[in-house]
Protein backbone atom coordinates (compact mmCIF):
# COMPACT_ATOMS: atom_id res chain seq x y z
CA UNK A 1 0.00 0.00 0.00
CA UNK A 2 1.24 3.44 -1.31
CA UNK A 3 2.16 5.47 1.99
CA UNK A 4 0.41 9.30 1.66
CA UNK A 5 4.66 10.32 1.66
CA UNK A 6 5.17 8.59 -1.56
CA UNK A 7 1.92 9.49 -3.42
CA UNK A 8 3.61 13.44 -2.63
CA UNK A 9 6.53 12.48 -4.04
CA UNK A 10 4.99 10.99 -6.85
CA UNK A 11 3.52 14.20 -7.81
CA UNK A 12 5.95 16.82 -7.04
CA UNK A 13 7.88 14.61 -9.66
CA UNK A 14 4.74 15.13 -11.98
CA UNK A 15 4.67 18.77 -11.32
CA UNK A 16 8.42 19.41 -11.87
CA UNK A 17 8.96 17.71 -14.81
CA UNK A 18 5.68 18.48 -16.61
CA UNK A 19 7.14 21.66 -18.89
CA UNK A 20 9.77 19.13 -20.62
CA UNK A 21 7.17 16.90 -21.66
CA UNK A 22 7.04 16.45 -25.48
CA UNK A 23 4.11 14.56 -24.85
CA UNK A 24 1.36 14.13 -21.58
CA UNK A 25 -0.46 10.79 -23.31
CA UNK A 26 1.81 9.17 -20.67
CA UNK A 27 0.44 11.28 -17.83
CA UNK A 28 -3.01 10.71 -19.01
CA UNK A 29 -2.64 6.69 -18.82
CA UNK A 30 -1.06 6.84 -15.52
CA UNK A 31 -4.46 9.14 -14.63
CA UNK A 32 -6.86 6.51 -16.47
CA UNK A 33 -5.07 3.53 -14.44
CA UNK A 34 -5.68 5.17 -11.16
CA UNK A 35 -9.19 5.93 -11.76
CA UNK A 36 -9.64 2.80 -12.55
CA UNK A 37 -7.84 1.06 -9.33
CA UNK A 38 -10.29 3.42 -7.74
CA UNK A 39 -8.19 6.17 -6.63
CA UNK A 40 -10.07 9.27 -7.61
CA UNK A 41 -8.29 11.27 -4.80
CA UNK A 42 -5.08 11.06 -6.84
CA UNK A 43 -6.39 12.52 -9.66
CA UNK A 44 -7.52 15.62 -7.71
CA UNK A 45 -4.23 16.02 -5.75
CA UNK A 46 -2.26 16.00 -8.68
CA UNK A 47 -4.66 18.55 -10.21
CA UNK A 48 -4.35 20.74 -7.32
CA UNK A 49 -0.95 20.23 -7.60
CA UNK A 50 -0.67 21.31 -11.03
CA UNK A 51 -2.38 24.01 -10.36
CA UNK A 52 -0.89 25.87 -7.70
CA UNK A 53 2.08 25.68 -9.46
CA UNK A 54 0.96 26.49 -13.24
CA UNK A 55 -2.84 27.74 -12.95
CA UNK A 56 -2.03 31.43 -12.01
CA UNK A 57 0.32 32.04 -15.25
CA UNK A 58 -1.82 33.86 -17.30
CA UNK A 59 -0.90 32.18 -20.24
CA UNK A 60 -0.43 28.50 -18.72
CA UNK A 61 1.42 25.90 -20.38
CA UNK A 62 0.10 23.65 -23.01
CA UNK A 63 1.53 20.81 -21.59
CA UNK A 64 -0.59 21.93 -18.11
CA UNK A 65 -3.63 22.65 -20.20
CA UNK A 66 -3.74 19.62 -21.32
CA UNK A 67 -3.16 17.62 -18.03
CA UNK A 68 -5.92 19.61 -16.05
CA UNK A 69 -8.20 18.82 -18.49
CA UNK A 70 -7.59 15.36 -18.79
CA UNK A 71 -7.76 15.01 -14.91
CA UNK A 72 -11.44 16.76 -14.65
CA UNK A 73 -12.78 14.92 -17.55
CA UNK A 74 -11.77 12.26 -16.26
CA UNK A 75 -13.32 12.83 -12.99
CA UNK A 76 -16.32 14.97 -14.34
CA UNK A 77 -17.87 12.61 -16.98
CA UNK A 78 -17.02 8.44 -15.09
CA UNK A 79 -20.00 7.64 -13.03
CA UNK A 80 -19.76 7.03 -9.52
CA UNK A 81 -20.33 9.72 -6.53
CA UNK A 82 -17.15 9.35 -5.29
CA UNK A 83 -15.88 10.76 -8.24
CA UNK A 84 -18.42 13.49 -8.16
CA UNK A 85 -16.69 14.40 -4.75
CA UNK A 86 -12.95 14.53 -5.74
CA UNK A 87 -13.85 16.28 -8.85
CA UNK A 88 -15.82 19.06 -6.93
CA UNK A 89 -12.86 19.17 -4.29
CA UNK A 90 -10.27 19.73 -7.57
CA UNK A 91 -12.53 22.31 -8.83
CA UNK A 92 -13.00 24.29 -5.87
CA UNK A 93 -9.76 23.95 -4.29
CA UNK A 94 -7.95 27.38 -3.90
CA UNK A 95 -5.33 26.91 -6.31
CA UNK A 96 -8.15 25.82 -9.26
CA UNK A 97 -10.78 27.98 -8.53
CA UNK A 98 -11.98 30.04 -11.33
CA UNK A 99 -15.43 31.08 -12.44
CA UNK A 100 -14.79 30.07 -16.05
CA UNK A 101 -13.86 26.82 -14.59
CA UNK A 102 -16.81 26.29 -12.18
CA UNK A 103 -18.95 26.89 -16.06
CA UNK A 104 -17.49 24.38 -17.27
CA UNK A 105 -17.39 21.80 -14.38
CA UNK A 106 -21.05 21.97 -14.05
CA UNK A 107 -21.67 21.20 -17.87
CA UNK A 108 -19.65 18.22 -17.14
CA UNK A 109 -20.80 17.03 -14.23
CA UNK A 110 -24.73 17.90 -15.47
CA UNK A 111 -23.78 15.74 -18.40
CA UNK A 112 -22.22 12.59 -16.75
CA UNK A 113 -23.79 12.10 -13.36
CA UNK A 114 -27.89 11.83 -11.85
CA UNK A 115 -28.89 14.54 -9.58
CA UNK A 116 -29.07 12.88 -6.81
CA UNK A 117 -25.01 12.68 -6.93
CA UNK A 118 -24.82 16.19 -7.49
CA UNK A 119 -26.61 16.91 -4.71
CA UNK A 120 -23.38 16.90 -3.03
CA UNK A 121 -22.28 20.30 -4.62
CA UNK A 122 -24.94 22.05 -2.76
CA UNK A 123 -23.60 20.38 1.12
CA UNK A 124 -20.35 20.27 0.41
CA UNK A 125 -17.39 23.08 -0.43
CA UNK A 126 -18.47 24.56 -3.31
CA UNK A 127 -18.96 27.81 -4.92
CA UNK A 128 -21.89 29.81 -5.61
CA UNK A 129 -21.52 30.09 -9.05
CA UNK A 130 -20.79 26.33 -9.56
CA UNK A 131 -24.25 25.62 -7.69
CA UNK A 132 -25.94 28.08 -9.69
CA UNK A 133 -24.38 26.65 -12.78
CA UNK A 134 -25.65 23.34 -12.31
CA UNK A 135 -29.14 24.68 -11.21
CA UNK A 136 -28.87 25.33 -14.76
CA UNK A 137 -27.15 23.05 -16.38
CA UNK A 138 -29.48 20.25 -14.59
CA UNK A 139 -32.57 22.12 -16.05
CA UNK A 140 -32.04 22.42 -19.50
CA UNK A 141 -31.33 18.62 -19.37
CA UNK A 142 -34.97 18.56 -18.03
CA UNK A 143 -34.63 17.47 -14.04
CA UNK A 144 -36.64 19.58 -11.78
CA UNK A 145 -34.44 20.80 -9.48
CA UNK A 146 -36.93 22.07 -7.49
CA UNK A 147 -38.19 18.75 -6.46
CA UNK A 148 -34.58 17.62 -5.77
CA UNK A 149 -33.66 16.67 -2.35
CA UNK A 150 -30.22 18.22 -1.62
CA UNK A 151 -30.82 20.70 -4.87
CA UNK A 152 -34.19 22.30 -4.15
CA UNK A 153 -33.81 24.41 -0.88
CA UNK A 154 -30.74 26.15 -2.55
CA UNK A 155 -32.07 26.35 -5.78
CA UNK A 156 -35.79 27.77 -4.86
CA UNK A 157 -33.88 30.15 -1.99
CA UNK A 158 -34.43 33.80 -2.73
CA UNK A 159 -30.59 34.32 -1.24
CA UNK A 160 -28.95 33.81 -4.80
CA UNK A 161 -31.37 35.56 -6.94
CA UNK A 162 -29.22 38.71 -7.51
CA UNK A 163 -27.33 36.33 -8.87
CA UNK A 164 -27.33 37.00 -12.84
CA UNK A 165 -28.53 32.89 -13.63
CA UNK A 166 -31.41 33.86 -10.92
CA UNK A 167 -33.38 35.41 -13.34
CA UNK A 168 -34.09 32.37 -15.43
CA UNK A 169 -37.33 29.99 -14.35
CA UNK A 170 -35.97 26.55 -13.14
CA UNK A 171 -37.99 24.75 -15.17
CA UNK A 172 -37.22 24.66 -19.53
CA UNK A 173 -40.27 26.79 -21.13
CA UNK A 174 -41.83 25.66 -24.41
CA UNK A 175 -39.66 27.71 -25.99
CA UNK A 176 -36.75 26.23 -24.98
CA UNK A 177 -38.35 23.03 -26.19
CA UNK A 178 -35.52 20.09 -26.02
CA UNK A 179 -32.20 22.08 -26.16
CA UNK A 180 -29.34 20.35 -27.54
CA UNK A 181 -26.39 19.79 -25.72
CA UNK A 182 -23.04 18.86 -25.99
CA UNK A 183 -22.07 15.05 -25.79
CA UNK A 184 -18.36 15.15 -23.21
CA UNK A 185 -16.01 11.98 -23.19
CA UNK A 186 -12.20 12.00 -21.78
CA UNK A 187 -11.21 12.78 -25.15
CA UNK A 188 -13.28 15.70 -26.40
CA UNK A 189 -16.81 16.43 -27.09
CA UNK A 190 -19.28 17.30 -29.76
CA UNK A 191 -22.65 19.44 -30.52
CA UNK A 192 -24.47 20.12 -33.25
CA UNK A 193 -24.91 23.09 -35.05
CA UNK A 194 -28.19 24.20 -36.20
CA UNK A 195 -27.67 26.94 -37.93
CA UNK A 196 -27.86 27.76 -42.24
CA UNK A 197 -31.14 27.90 -43.85
CA UNK A 198 -34.51 25.63 -43.29
CA UNK A 199 -36.64 24.37 -46.54
CA UNK A 200 -39.81 25.01 -44.67
CA UNK A 201 -41.93 27.97 -44.62
CA UNK A 202 -40.22 29.73 -46.86
CA UNK A 203 -41.41 33.21 -48.35
CA UNK A 204 -41.41 33.91 -51.45
CA UNK A 205 -38.66 36.76 -52.49
CA UNK A 206 -40.31 39.18 -54.18
CA UNK A 207 -37.78 42.18 -54.59
CA UNK A 208 -39.20 45.90 -54.86
CA UNK A 209 -42.61 45.07 -52.99
CA UNK A 210 -43.95 47.73 -51.14
CA UNK A 211 -42.01 48.42 -47.92
CA UNK A 212 -43.42 51.52 -45.28
CA UNK A 213 -41.32 54.21 -44.73
CA UNK A 214 -38.40 53.29 -41.95
CA UNK A 215 -36.16 54.84 -39.19
CA UNK A 216 -33.46 53.33 -37.49
CA UNK A 217 -34.40 53.38 -33.74
CA UNK A 218 -31.09 51.02 -32.94
CA UNK A 219 -29.25 51.97 -29.14
CA UNK A 220 -25.83 50.98 -28.46
CA UNK A 221 -28.00 49.33 -25.24
CA UNK A 222 -30.37 47.53 -27.52
CA UNK A 223 -27.47 46.16 -30.24
CA UNK A 224 -25.66 44.87 -27.09
CA UNK A 225 -28.57 42.67 -25.61
CA UNK A 226 -29.74 41.55 -29.51
CA UNK A 227 -25.88 40.46 -29.66
CA UNK A 228 -25.59 38.50 -26.19
CA UNK A 229 -25.83 35.04 -27.87
CA UNK A 230 -22.89 35.85 -30.65
CA UNK A 231 -20.72 38.38 -28.55
CA UNK A 232 -18.38 35.66 -28.12
CA UNK A 233 -17.86 34.82 -31.94
CA UNK A 234 -16.44 38.42 -32.31
CA UNK A 235 -15.14 38.66 -28.95
CA UNK A 236 -13.13 35.10 -28.71
CA UNK A 237 -13.01 33.75 -32.62
CA UNK A 238 -13.09 35.68 -35.80
CA UNK A 239 -16.51 36.32 -35.89
CA UNK A 240 -18.62 39.92 -36.70
CA UNK A 241 -22.18 40.66 -35.81
CA UNK A 242 -24.90 43.00 -36.93
CA UNK A 243 -27.56 43.69 -34.62
CA UNK A 244 -30.15 46.71 -35.33
CA UNK A 245 -34.13 47.48 -35.13
CA UNK A 246 -36.28 49.37 -37.02
CA UNK A 247 -39.81 51.36 -36.71
CA UNK A 248 -41.65 51.29 -39.76
CA UNK A 249 -44.57 54.15 -40.73
CA UNK A 250 -47.50 51.10 -41.21
CA UNK A 251 -47.62 47.37 -40.69
CA UNK A 252 -45.57 45.06 -42.51
CA UNK A 253 -46.89 42.33 -44.35
CA UNK A 254 -45.33 38.69 -44.30
CA UNK A 255 -44.89 39.15 -48.03
CA UNK A 256 -42.78 42.60 -47.60
CA UNK A 257 -40.62 41.05 -45.37
CA UNK A 258 -38.01 40.06 -47.74
CA UNK A 259 -38.09 43.39 -50.03
CA UNK A 260 -38.02 45.30 -46.24
CA UNK A 261 -34.72 43.46 -45.28
CA UNK A 262 -33.13 44.17 -48.71
CA UNK A 263 -34.24 47.65 -47.91
CA UNK A 264 -32.82 48.43 -44.57
CA UNK A 265 -29.20 49.21 -46.31
CA UNK A 266 -27.49 46.14 -43.97
CA UNK A 267 -24.48 45.58 -44.11
CA UNK A 268 -24.79 41.81 -44.03
CA UNK A 269 -27.13 42.08 -47.09
CA UNK A 270 -24.78 44.87 -49.33
CA UNK A 271 -24.36 43.76 -52.78
CA UNK A 272 -27.22 41.34 -52.67
CA UNK A 273 -28.21 41.90 -56.16
CA UNK A 274 -30.96 40.07 -58.39
CA UNK A 275 -28.43 37.28 -58.96
CA UNK A 276 -27.51 36.60 -55.27
CA UNK A 277 -29.54 33.43 -53.90
CA UNK A 278 -31.51 34.91 -51.22
CA UNK A 279 -34.25 33.30 -48.77
CA UNK A 280 -36.47 34.14 -46.39
CA UNK A 281 -38.43 31.55 -43.99
CA UNK A 282 -40.54 31.24 -41.36
CA UNK A 283 -38.66 30.38 -38.32
CA UNK A 284 -40.61 29.25 -34.97
CA UNK A 285 -39.93 31.17 -31.88
CA UNK A 286 -38.36 27.94 -30.66
CA UNK A 287 -35.93 27.09 -33.85
CA UNK A 288 -34.98 30.75 -33.24
CA UNK A 289 -33.91 29.97 -29.41
CA UNK A 290 -32.06 26.88 -30.35
CA UNK A 291 -29.94 28.95 -32.83
CA UNK A 292 -29.12 31.62 -30.52
CA UNK A 293 -28.60 28.52 -27.57
CA UNK A 294 -26.27 27.10 -29.46
CA UNK A 295 -24.08 30.23 -30.63
CA UNK A 296 -24.32 31.00 -26.80
CA UNK A 297 -23.35 27.65 -25.34
CA UNK A 298 -21.28 25.86 -28.15
CA UNK A 299 -19.08 29.38 -29.39
CA UNK A 300 -17.59 29.51 -32.65
CA UNK A 301 -14.78 28.58 -34.41
CA UNK A 302 -12.00 29.12 -32.19
CA UNK A 303 -13.64 28.89 -28.73
CA UNK A 304 -15.79 26.74 -26.73
CA UNK A 305 -18.93 29.10 -25.63
CA UNK A 306 -20.40 29.97 -22.42
CA UNK A 307 -21.32 26.36 -21.84
CA UNK A 308 -25.38 25.53 -21.02
CA UNK A 309 -26.26 27.76 -17.79
CA UNK A 310 -24.57 31.32 -19.50
CA UNK A 311 -25.75 29.96 -23.20
CA UNK A 312 -29.51 29.83 -21.97
CA UNK A 313 -29.19 33.00 -20.14
CA UNK A 314 -27.27 34.84 -23.46
CA UNK A 315 -30.30 32.89 -25.70
CA UNK A 316 -32.45 34.98 -23.54
CA UNK A 317 -30.75 38.14 -23.43
CA UNK A 318 -31.09 38.15 -27.50
CA UNK A 319 -34.66 36.80 -28.02
CA UNK A 320 -35.86 39.10 -25.77
CA UNK A 321 -34.21 42.72 -27.42
CA UNK A 322 -34.95 41.13 -30.31
CA UNK A 323 -38.85 40.70 -29.27
CA UNK A 324 -38.64 44.23 -27.68
CA UNK A 325 -39.44 43.19 -24.27
CA UNK A 326 -38.44 45.80 -21.67
CA UNK A 327 -35.11 45.03 -19.58
CA UNK A 328 -35.74 43.52 -16.12
CA UNK A 329 -39.51 42.06 -16.63
CA UNK A 330 -40.09 38.38 -15.55
CA UNK A 331 -38.93 35.42 -18.01
CA UNK A 332 -42.69 34.35 -18.52
CA UNK A 333 -43.57 38.46 -19.81
CA UNK A 334 -40.16 37.61 -21.94
CA UNK A 335 -41.77 34.67 -23.29
CA UNK A 336 -45.44 36.15 -23.80
CA UNK A 337 -43.40 38.67 -26.08
CA UNK A 338 -41.57 36.41 -28.11
CA UNK A 339 -44.83 34.78 -29.16
CA UNK A 340 -46.42 37.60 -30.51
CA UNK A 341 -43.87 38.45 -32.53
CA UNK A 342 -43.66 36.57 -36.20
CA UNK A 343 -40.01 35.36 -36.52
CA UNK A 344 -37.52 35.19 -39.85
CA UNK A 345 -34.76 33.11 -40.77
CA UNK A 346 -32.91 34.55 -43.80
CA UNK A 347 -29.64 33.49 -45.76
CA UNK A 348 -27.97 34.94 -48.41
CA UNK A 349 -24.94 34.72 -50.38
CA UNK A 350 -22.67 37.81 -50.02
CA UNK A 351 -19.11 38.74 -48.98
CA UNK A 352 -20.17 39.84 -45.65
CA UNK A 353 -21.19 36.09 -44.33
CA UNK A 354 -18.22 33.53 -44.33
CA UNK A 355 -20.02 30.45 -45.56
CA UNK A 356 -18.42 28.51 -43.32
CA UNK A 357 -20.30 26.94 -41.03
CA UNK A 358 -21.36 29.22 -38.64
CA UNK A 359 -24.27 32.03 -40.54
CA UNK A 360 -27.23 33.15 -38.64
CA UNK A 361 -29.91 35.70 -40.03
CA UNK A 362 -32.79 36.29 -37.89
CA UNK A 363 -35.25 39.05 -37.74
CA UNK A 364 -38.46 39.64 -35.78
CA UNK A 365 -41.71 42.17 -36.45
CA UNK A 366 -43.58 42.90 -33.47
CA UNK A 367 -47.24 42.17 -33.24
CA UNK A 368 -48.27 45.48 -34.60
CA UNK A 369 -46.01 44.96 -37.89
CA UNK A 370 -44.40 48.05 -36.85
CA UNK A 371 -40.86 47.05 -35.42
CA UNK A 372 -38.13 44.66 -37.42
CA UNK A 373 -35.27 43.93 -35.44
CA UNK A 374 -32.31 42.21 -37.12
CA UNK A 375 -29.29 40.13 -36.07
CA UNK A 376 -26.68 38.68 -38.52
CA UNK A 377 -24.06 37.00 -37.47
CA UNK A 378 -20.71 34.94 -39.10
CA UNK A 379 -17.81 33.40 -38.43
CA UNK A 380 -14.78 31.62 -39.71
CA UNK A 381 -11.80 29.05 -38.59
Amino acid sequence: MRTLHAVADRIEKIVTKLPGLKSVTDLWKVADRSLAEGDAAFLADLGIALAGTYGSDPRPIWQYRSVFDHLLRLLATTPGPGNVAQALRLVSSVEAADRKLDRYAASLLASSHPAEELAAAFTGNASEELRACLVHELVLRGVAVAETPGIAGWATSPHWKHHPLGWLPLALSDVEGQPDLPSYSTRGSSHSMPYGPSENGRVAVERGAHVPPVEETTTPAVAKGISAAVANWAEDSNGRVEARVFALAASLDIESVPSALLALGLECLKDSGRKTAFSVVVCPPDQAWRVLFAAASSGGAYNSGARGAYGRLAAWQSLACLAGATEGVPAEVVEARVRECAWYGFDVDTKWFERVAWDIGLASVSLDGRRLAVLAATDTD
